[in-house]
Parts: C-alpha cells; structure tokens; sequence
C-alpha cells in the first residue's frame, strides 16, 4: 500500500476542456496512488466528497483539510485543478521539516501572447507534501482561533509562512525542487486574478521551451477559458 495519498481540491469553476486536460496529466502522474477530490460538483475522479460551500480562500483550506482527514496514508500531497503535474513530485517525501514545497515549477499566464514560461519559485499550497496529520493539526488550530474567517486572508498562507502574524504555532518547512518541473497555469478564473488580474507580472526568469512539457505555446492549448 502506498504511504502517500493525493488531495485534489477544485471549485469546479474552470472549463470542462482545461480540467480534462489537467485531470488527464494528474492520473499519468500519480500512477496507483490513492486519489481524493472534495468539490463544489460530483465528479468521477477517485473517491469524490462533494462539499456545499460558496467559493473563498479560507474554503480553500476547509476543503483541503476535508480531503486531508479521508485520507489514510502517512502522507498527503494537495493538487489543484489548474496544475500540470510531473510524476516525480509525487515520489518526494519531507526530510527536515514536515512541510515540503515544490519551487521546481514554471507558470504560464494564459492571457500572455505571446506566451512565455516564467518562474518565482513561490511556496503554494498546491505544491505542497505533509504528513496527514501535521495538516490537519495546523488547519484545526487556525479554524479553532478564527471560526467566522475573521482573520487576514494574506496571513491565512501555506504552513509555515506568516504564522506568527496570524498568532498560530510556527510550522517548520522546507523546499525541494524536481526535473520535471510542475507547470502552473494563470488564468482569469482563478480566486487571484481579482486583484491584480492581467496586470500581473511575470518571474524574471523566463523560458519559451522546457524538457518533457516542450515548447509553450503547445502547452498553453491545453488551456481555454470556456469549452
């Protein structure tokens, strides 16, 4: 049995045609790893827990830590919906600390023409690899202090980041990075693009072509914002 279970949360909010497109490379990535999804609508994708929630980003966290406690591994790996996954993110387990971020991935800002990979190397919930528990543990806490989300959403971060300003336990964490590297797509859907939209501005560090994802502009295909 696999130490390891994915959870895939989603609003549900994204094209049918861009989350076919990612949900196919998740299965690929994965292989035989367990898959739990908690979403806004049924899906056939693993073992699916619907929840009735409006959109948010503190219901980003309930709805992780809703598929954190289905889970039945020693470790869990959150996946969003808008994420191109490498199968050797999955392979990764934390060595120093319980909270491990891929920074090993590149993003593509839909609305770019021409498009471009760019990197920041962010920590991001979606990259993120823990002990089950240990996730658990640190959204308890948080819900526990702040149960009508009256605390800052810019604090309300990944753990291990910001903890002390939001007066919750500091967790500890780490980085890793893996080759291939996660592809994040920016679009005009997703909960962020609300505040700066397409005036967003991309990593310095930019690439038209990256081994295993190929050239750019074919990935970017994989994306559409209806359909």
């Amino acid at each position: 049995m696999s130490d390891l279970t994915v959870v895939y949360y989603t609003a549900n909010v994204i094209s049918d045609y861009f989350a076919k497109n990612t949900q196919k490379q998740l299965i690929e990535a994965i292989g035989s790893l367990p898959l739990i999804t908690v979403s806004k609508k049924p899906m056939n994708l693993g073992e699916n827990i619907v929840v009735d929630s409006p959109r948010s980003h503190f219901n980003i966290y309930r709805q992780a830590m809703i598929g954190a406690k289905a889970a039945k591994t020693k470790y869990i790996a959150m996946a969003e919906d808008d994420v191109l996954y490498s199968p050797a993110h999955f392979q990764y387990r934390p060595r120093n600390a319980p909270f491990a971020y891929n920074l090993g991935y590149w993003g593509i800002y839909t609305w770019q023409d021409p498009p471009i990979y760019n990197y920041k190397g962010r920590r991001n919930l979606d990259s993120l690899i823990c002990p089950r528990d240990a996730f658990i543990e640190a959204m308890e806490e948080r819900f526990a202090k702040y149960p009508n989300d009256e605390a800052d959403k810019d604090l309300w971060a990944e753990p291990g980041k910001y903890e002390r300003q939001l007066g919750v336990t500091v967790r500890e964490s780490e980085s890793f990075y893996t080759q291939p590297p996660n592809i994040k797509f920016s679009h005009k859907t997703e909960l962020s693009y609300a505040g700066l939209g397409d005036r967003k501005r991309a990593g310095e560090l930019r690439a038209i072509e990256i081994p295993y994802w190929g050239r750019v502009e074919a990935l970017r295909e994989l994306y559409k914002e209806t359909g």
